[in-house]
């Protein structure tokens, strides 16, 4: 990772990594049947919750910036 990237790009970064992430999980899961596949799912699920707390804060963050 290069110095002089801003939070906010690092904040779209994150949440694009983590669609992918998510997406990618989901794919291998419905391959899967069972446990695997539960768990997985679960896995998808918890990269789901990151990426909604990343868009929070990068939405926090552009509303600061906004009323400053």
């Amino acid at each position: 990772m290069s110095d002089g990237i801003s939070s906010e790009d690092l904040l779209v970064n994150l949440s694009e990594t983590l669609a992918s992430a998510n997406a990618l999980s989901c794919d291998i899961a419905f391959n899967l049947e069972g446990a695997p596949r539960e768990a997985l799912l679960g896995v998808a699920q918890l990269i789901e919750l990151a990426q909604l707390l990343a868009e929070r804060v990068h939405d926090a963050a552009g509303q600061t910036k906004s009323a400053a």
